[in-house]
């Protein structure tokens, strides 16, 4: 420390590339790590070991996404739902999904564009749906099509002010009165898609179907996997039954898709371990330069020192102990630089975190990652220096000026 306090330029130049690359790594893993988390949260909300059946195909898309070929495809059906429900033998819970977008109003007051969900019993069974406020559509709502329905916590806030005070409140949607009967918990902002509750109003699926056109409302099947059953098991068995329900013969290629969401997940996970290494390609850059620089320091501080190694070597000084003094000066020097990156990670993660849709977490395995890249940068970049101390004739350094 009376080193770094004398030399300040010095030290300060000797940390900056070390500052540097840690900012520069710690900086981008961080952020992908925090980003990953979100999508991955995201991607779970979906549906835990869940397959969506869709005409389209979910996975892929870019200019070789044959759309002309799933457009012609038959839309799945309310009954063939059942039909899964019935027959499939790996399922848990099975749900019908459509949507739309309607105008929301009350008074002089109107949304527009609201998400405009109508689902089956089971579906909260596979989505996570908490109410802040009232209730959720039970039983008799879902099979006599009442006209109620559950709002989403924005919607409920622009619409009322007070979330709290939409419960009980006659609206109306896309032309017709329905009866809000509960207020979904806030969810905040999702990066893939999906159901966004806090712009939704949700409503039985018998009671959406007697105003819309289920087959004019992007539907979907939602089916979900018993304990210990793989999604991609589920899947197989899926096949088979909606071949069956639409008969379709052995020659004919399916008109429907399975998707799974383990799926996502996969693909997520390698396109940010994609990110991460070219952070590390571009970090590492700035790493190497670091380390030179903090070699070139201890090159110096070695021959500052000539006189005071060759006084210790000849009172009995080891080769080892001057060795290990040098390699932890080095060490020492690469920890520094390193928290202050660090630090300066950390300002940064608040910053992102209040602009982000979503927090940046520093976790602790990636603050152990850079204390130990900077102990093993240390190390490396003083070893030639300290094994040119170690070496030294005690008679010939003591006479070094």
């Amino acid at each position: 420390m009376q080193e770094l306090r004398v030399n300040k330029m010095r030290t300060f130049l000797s940390l900056f590339g070390i500052t540097i690359g840690i900012f520069c790594i710690i900086g981008v893993l961080a952020t992908v790590d925090s980003l990953e988390r979100k999508v991955q949260t995201d991607i779970k909300s979906l549906g835990s070991n869940t397959i969506y059946i869709d005409k389209w195909q979910y996975a892929g898309g870019g200019p070789d996404y044959p759309w002309w070929k799933f457009v012609k495809r038959p839309e799945p059906k309310y009954e063939e739902m059942r039909f899964v429900k019935q027959r499939c033998a790996l399922a848990s819970n099975t749900a019908f999904f459509v949507s739309n977008n309607v105008n929301l109003s009350f008074g002089d007051d109107e949304l527009t564009s609201v998400n405009y969900f109508g689902i089956t019993e089971e579906f909260n069974k596979i989505q996570t749906i908490d109410i802040a406020h009232g209730r959720y559509l039970n039983e008799s709502d879902f099979s006599r099509g009442v006209p109620v329905g559950v709002i989403g916590y924005k919607n409920a806030e622009d619409l009322f002010g007070n979330p709290e005070k939409a419960v009980g409140k006659l609206v109306d949607a896309g032309g017709k009165k329905i009866t809000l009967i509960g207020v979904i918990k806030k969810q905040g902002q999702s990066l893939v898609g999906g159901f966004d509750y806090d712009l939704s109003v949700i409503v039985p699926y018998k009671y959406f179907a007697s105003v819309y056109d289920p087959k004019r409302s992007s539907p979907f099947i939602m089916v979900q996997g018993k304990e210990n059953v793989s999604s991609k098991a589920l899947a197989d068995e899926l096949v088979g039954v909606m071949r069956q329900v639409r008969r379709l013969s052995p020659t004919d290629e399916d008109n429907f898709t399975c998707n799974d969401v383990a799926d996502f997940s996969e693909q997520v996970s390698g396109f940010f371990g994609q990110v991460n290494a070219g952070g590390w390609a571009i970090a590492g850059l700035s790493l190497i330069v670091g380390a030179f620089g903090v070699a070139n320091i201890m090159f110096v501080t070695v021959r500052e020192r000539t006189s005071q190694i060759g006084l210790k070597k000849a009172i009995g000084a080891k080769r080892r102990t001057i060795l290990t003094e040098f390699l932890l000066e080095s060490a020492f020097l690469c920890v520094i630089g390193g928290l202050v990156g660090l630090f300066l990670v950390w300002v940064l993660a608040l910053g992102l975190s209040a602009v982000l849709p979503f927090p940046i977490f520093i976790a602790p395995n990636i603050i152990m990652l850079a204390l130990s890249i900077c102990i093993i940068l240390g190390v490396v970049s003083g070893i030639i220096p300290a094994n040119i101390a170690s070496k030294m004739d005690p008679v010939v350094a003591i006479r070094t000026k």
